[in-house]
């Protein structure tokens, strides 16, 4: 694999992994968010077939291993290109749990796993961070390469309320700065998917016409 400048790790300090760890627990509404993002995960991997053998990248804290482990034949593969991310994970997440995971540091750009490794890619709230097409393929590529069958994988795409109103809000901006996360028409990451070598097997919207949010399912061809 070729070498990428997309690298969002050097920030992932030991107290800022903490603090991401911590900002999902932290209200009412946070902790409804993620219910809501564990739904979809459940609902993600019911359409592509309960698969036995799950790559969780990138992992984070860890915050959906207890249901990626949910059932006793899975085998559950976590990576994050973070060594403070995979720290903090190590801290906060109970023995029982830590025994069923493989984990290891890898980045979505070059995954450290040999080609058909895992029946399933399961790769929650990144691509919404890479707005070249050309970075989004090489990871679309990766996963089409570890997988045997299906990836699951979370973005923003436009189309509803919250896509209209950041749209508002960035053209009200009086100082251009990089920003580091994209809302992407479904008609122009759906191709993407294709070139890849994927089908689209299925979506899950957070909340229909409000939420930026949506899972999408590919199946490998």
């Amino acid at each position: 694999m070729g070498t990428y400048v997309v690298d969002f790790s050097a920030k992932d300090t030991l107290k800022h992994s903490r603090k991401y760890h911590e900002k999902h627990r932290r209200t009412l509404g946070r902790r409804l968010s993620f219910w809501r993002a564990q739904q979809m995960a459940g609902q993600a991997l019911a359409l592509a077939g309960d698969p036995a053998v799950i790559l969780d990248l990138p992992c984070g804290t860890g915050r959906f291993w207890p249901l990626l482990v949910r059932k006793t034949k899975h085998t559950i593969l976590a990576a994050d290109n973070s060594d403070a991310m995979l720290a903090v994970a190590r801290e906060v997440s109970p023995p029982h749990l830590l025994e069923r995971l493989n984990l290891f540091q890898s980045s979505a750009f070059d995954i450290q796993l040999d080609a058909n490794s895992v029946d399933h890619v399961f790769c929650m709230r990144l691509l919404h961070h890479i707005t070249r097409p050309e970075d989004r393929l090489a990871i679309l590529k990766e996963f089409h390469r570890v997988t045997r069958q299906t990836v699951a994988l979370s973005l923003w795409v436009n189309g509803n309320y919250q896509a209209l109103r950041r749209r508002r809000l960035e053209s009200r901006r009086t100082r251009k700065t990089y920003q580091n996360r994209i809302v992407l028409d479904p008609r122009r990451i759906e191709p993407e998917f294709v070139q890849a070598g994927f089908s689209i097997a299925g979506h899950f919207d957070f909340l229909k016409f409000y939420s930026m949010w949506r899972l999408y399912v590919l199946q490998k061809q």
